[in-house]
């Protein structure tokens, strides 16, 4: 099998390992092609980039972008783009703004809930300040020994109706694609299984998407069980699209699936590297 892994995290956004560091994960469960996938930021581009060369593995550079539509927070990822592109640079300076005020009202909210000095415990387990995220301030949590694990963080405290969750405006769809296409790359729907849409509303997110230039969805994630696997392998039929991979990987002990370890894209769907093969 040809072991692509197109989506994970390095401490430049909110995962726990240094670019070379998940080079290294990766090169080690065997990847063949990698893509460094970080929130919104590609800063670590060109480290991820030569540590997968000097492991032997082929590299696309990836970014995965925020973005808003119908009110809630959806994922696009971008394959193979040029992250010197200005229009791209731009866009993601713009997204990433307003995360320290949007940080700084959920500290505030978890004040009042009982924990306080919310924000100055995130920001230690914070690589890049431009990207504090619910991620930092779950792993303050877990250490001050207010629950369990990140996952029990967010459902407790950190998603929406809890104390700490504060909304935050990104993105549009259409602007995600355009930095995207217009930066050399293929754009590709994130984990469609972790969306709380409607029917409808699926149909209406992949028409729009279809039409404004995006090409791909993962269906093999680690953000997927087994029956989305299928379930998402039958939406790429439907729509022609290009099938991605990819674990999204945070951490050896945050991750739900452990990078390069998935099971292969079912044999009838066109992998998004076969542009690149």
């Amino acid at each position: 099998m040809f072991n692509a892994d197109l989506h994970c995290h390095s401490k430049v956004s909110d995962g726990t390992l240094s670019p070379s560091e998940v080079a290294q994960v990766a090169a080690d469960a065997g990847v063949d092609l990698w893509a460094l996938t970080d929130h919104d930021e590609i800063g670590g581009q060109r480290e991820a980039r030569a540590a997968a060369e000097a492991l032997g593995m082929r590299y696309v550079s990836g970014v995965e972008i925020s973005i808003t539509w119908a009110n809630r927070t959806v994922h696009i990822v971008g394959l193979n783009i040029d992250p010197e592109n200005a229009a791209l640079v731009a866009g993601l300076a713009a997204t990433r703004g307003g995360r320290a005020d949007r940080a700084k009202l959920m500290s505030e909210q978890l004040a009042v809930a009982g924990i306080p000095d919310a924000y100055e415990g995130a920001l230690r387990f914070v690589g890049n300040p431009d990207l504090i995220s619910r991620t930092h301030f779950a792993r303050y949590l877990v250490e001050i020994g207010k629950c369990a694990s990140v996952s029990d963080v967010f459902s407790r405290y950190l998603a929406e109706g809890r104390p700490g969750y504060v909304p935050h405006r990104w993105a549009t769809l259409q602007d995600s694609v355009k930095w995207i296409v217009g930066a050399g790359g293929i754009a590709v729907v994130a984990h469609p299984g972790r969306y709380k849409f409607t029917p409808l509303e699926f149909g209406a997110l992949f028409d729009q998407f279809r039409e404004l230039g995006g090409e791909g969805i993962e269906v093999v994630t680690g953000s997927h069980t087994p029956d989305q696997y299928r379930e998402y392998a039958e939406v790429a039929r439907q729509y022609g699209f290009l099938a991605s991979r990819g674990s999204d990987f945070h951490g050896p002990t945050e991750s739900r699936a452990l990078l390069g370890k998935l099971p292969p894209l079912p044999d009838d769907l066109v992998p998004v590297w076969s542009r690149w093969q």
